[in-house]
């Protein structure tokens, strides 16, 4: 499985293009068996997070649980969006810009990606095909483009 790093995703420059269809259905299969277990599917993806890169504790101050809100919150709005990607760029270029006033670094972006395809796969077992696999990578690819393009 390849995780898009930040120079991969940086020389790809501003425009990742939209998902397919194809894609768009997966995530939203797979987002359904997901969002009953949010609250689990946060934990597993933090103590993978953690686990992969213990320094970055640092960089959160909310409470876990409000910090775990915000992050299924965040895929919701991913995924429910993800055929509309021109009504996601600006909400996640802002989200971008504040995660670098957190002190998110470009490196971050790859261990962040390797702890959600794990949680995914490993933790839930919904990336249950090649199909399932390659739309959350595509998605996560798109989101880190919006995200660190300035």
């Amino acid at each position: 499985m390849t995780i898009p790093t930040f120079s991969s995703v940086a020389r790809a420059g501003a425009h990742v293009p939209p998902l397919p269809l194809a894609q768009v259905a997966e995530l939203r299969r797979s987002w359904q068996l997901i969002a009953p277990i949010a609250d689990e599917t946060a934990q597993l993806f933090y103590a993978r997070l953690f686990e992969l890169d213990p320094s970055l504790r640092t960089l959160f101050h909310a409470e876990p649980a409000v910090q775990r809100r915000k992050l299924m919150d965040a895929l919701t709005f991913v995924v429910t969006r993800a055929d509309r990607p021109n009504d996601l760029q600006p909400m996640l270029a802002a989200l971008g810009e504040r995660h670098v006033d957190y002190g998110v670094r470009a490196e971050h972006y790859a261990t962040v990606g390797e702890a959600l395809l794990w949680t995914l796969d490993q933790g839930l077992g919904v990336l249950d095909s090649t199909e399932a696999r390659d739309a959350w990578v595509s998605m996560y690819a798109f989101v880190v483009t919006a995200m660190v393009t300035r």
